[in-house]
């Protein structure tokens, strides 16, 4: 029994032990929800007259930084970033090294943005900032603002927002080789705020920083500016909306290749108009080839019957640009043939059927071609080859609640390398009518602008798109169930595309509306009664 209460005795005391040397709060106590404070700064916040090359800042508990490098702007930007520590392990302080030689009569300003949490629970000191001036007195004016994407209809991620004081030395090639005076920034929110800024005209513009160098790439950023002077005091609010566009870059042929045997790619970057590739080299009289056009990857795709040569001369022409280009032929293997169907399942009554292929689909013999419905009669169909893709369609009238079967015997399909397809079948269906949805939309079109209206799901996929030109009602059929809504292109100069901007010309990008509302289509729903304005 001794023995017992001795043993009893000992593992109590260490429980104890544990329990006291345990950090953090208490079990049950109240969870700490406060944010660290800030405390005092050597030298003091907002002080001028600033000729120091370090600074402390102090808080009331042990705080960590977090994201630093995406949540830190500093206002003017410095060539040399700061050298802020302790970093990755808690402390009572900050320590910033100022590297630079600071501007004279100026106000700077060290955003940490939501850096500075507590070590324990992770608070945020929200919005955090040192200020300081290196003249007699701290700038006190604001500019705030909202910004959007010109063509998404989604929030920024993060933005930033520069200000150029307009003065004697000004141009506007100073976003492309200058930092900016004055920058704040904004991380997933559509407004924006500049503070503590000095009386004076600027320039203000918006970046989709892929650097984070505040100088402006056209090849990468996007950009948005505002289209007056901006006016301090004046303009603390900005009644403008900043849209946020991507350049077209100008044309530049960048190079040939061969990909495969009898396949050649010819990239390109920025704008083209009536793209064309000429070939230059003597070939045989049975030579071929076929050119499409990739906009996705910005490529001209060119496909050639097999020669025996080194190498094939071509010109590539743009407009009034026109490259010459020799291409080495070195691959040795054709791609085989390969076919998919748009569907294997269910064909909707607003999809075509597709049989789509990796080469350029020459001939189709529609003698090896069987197609037929449950009861196996023919159905009566039209072919389609794609001029623009390397596919083709079967026109034909669906039935409701129909199955159809689609048999391509071996040598329906021949490709441009001869290439014949082996015995393929696909089998699909078609829904009732009443397995879809409805949608009625009138569009105000009051000032009779021409107007480019797409149908979306899934957040940006066209469905339907539409051009009208003055006060329609639009009825879109044979909706799968799903979530639907709509956007308006003013189509400016009627060219049935949206047309961005561009900063040097002061041309903006034309305006894009999307409908309020999302639409939750129903198998047998339709939906009447919307209204879409333009204005």
């Amino acid at each position: 029994m001794r023995l017992y209460f001795k043993f009893l005795l000992f593992t109590t005391s260490i429980i104890l032990f544990i329990n006291c040397a345990k950090t953090g709060r208490p079990d049950g106590g109240p969870k700490d929800e406060k944010a660290p404070l800030f405390v005092i700064s050597e030298p003091p916040y907002k002080s001028i007259n600033f000729n120091k090359k370090e600074i402390k800042l102090y808080f009331n508990e042990f705080i960590k930084l977090k994201d630093l490098n995406k949540q830190l702007i500093v206002s003017p930007p410095l060539k040399n970033p700061l050298l802020i520590t302790p970093q990755g392990t808690a402390s009572k302080f900050l320590k910033i090294e100022i590297i630079d030689t600071l501007k004279l009569n100026t106000t700077y300003i060290f955003n940490f943005g939501n850096a500075v949490e507590d070590n324990n629970e992770s608070n945020v000191l929200e919005g955090f900032k040192y200020i300081f001036s290196t003249g007699t007195y701290i700038d006190s004016l604001t500019s705030t603002g909202i910004i959007s994407d010109a063509f998404k209809n989604t929030k920024p991620k993060r933005i930033d927002l520069a200000l150029y004081k307009i003065d004697s030395t000004y141009t506007d090639s100073i976003i492309y080789k200058e930092k900016p005076n004055y920058v704040t920034t904004a991380i997933d929110t559509t407004g924006f705020r500049f503070t503590n800024l000095r009386k004076g005209k600027y320039l203000l513009i918006a970046i989709e920083d892929a650097s984070s160098d505040y100088i402006f790439d056209p090849k990468v950023d996007k950009i948005g500016f505002y289209t007056d002077t901006l006016q301090l005091p004046r303009d603390s609010i900005i009644a403008e909306n900043i849209r946020l566009f991507k350049e077209i870059q100008p044309y530049k042929f960048k190079r040939g290749k061969e990909i495969t045997k009898g396949k050649i790619e010819f990239g390109y970057e920025g704008k083209i108009k009536d793209l064309k590739v000429n070939l230059l080299s003597k070939v045989p009289d049975s030579f071929k080839s076929v050119a499409k056009l990739d906009l996705e990857k910005d490529t001209l795709n060119y496909w050639h019957t097999p020669i025996d040569a080194d190498s094939l001369n071509f010109t590539i022409s743009n407009a009034n640009f026109i490259d010459s280009v020799t291409v080495f032929l070195r691959k040795k293997k054709i791609d085989s043939l390969q076919l998919s169907a748009s569907t294997n399942s269910v064909l909707h009554f607003r999809d075509t059927f597709f049989i789509k292929s990796n080469n350029p689909i020459i001939h189709v013999d529609t003698t090896k071609i069987i197609f037929t419905d449950k009861d196996t009669i023919n159905v009566d169909y039209r072919k389609m080859i794609s001029k623009k893709e390397n596919k083709i369609g079967l026109l034909f009238k669906k039935k409701e609640k129909e199955r159809y079967k689609l048999q391509l015997l071996p040598g329906a399909i021949r490709d441009l390398f001869a290439v014949k397809n082996d015995t393929l079948n696909y089998n699909f269906s078609t829904k009732e009518f009443e397995d879809y949805g409805r949608i009625t939309l009138q569009v105000v079109n009051n000032k009779n602008y021409n107007v480019i209206v797409d149908l979306l799901a899934d957040k940006d996929k066209i469905i339907e798109r539409n051009y009208i030109k003055s006060t329609e009602t639009l009825i879109f059929k044979q909706l799968e169930p799903n979530k639907y809504t709509f956007r308006a292109i003013i189509d400016k100069n009627n060219n049935r595309i949206w047309d961005t901007g561009n900063f040097l010309k002061k041309q903006m990008p034309e305006k894009v509306i999307y409908f309020s509302e999302i639409l939750n289509v129903r198998a047998n729903n339709f939906l009447e009664g919307n209204t879409f304005t333009i204005e």
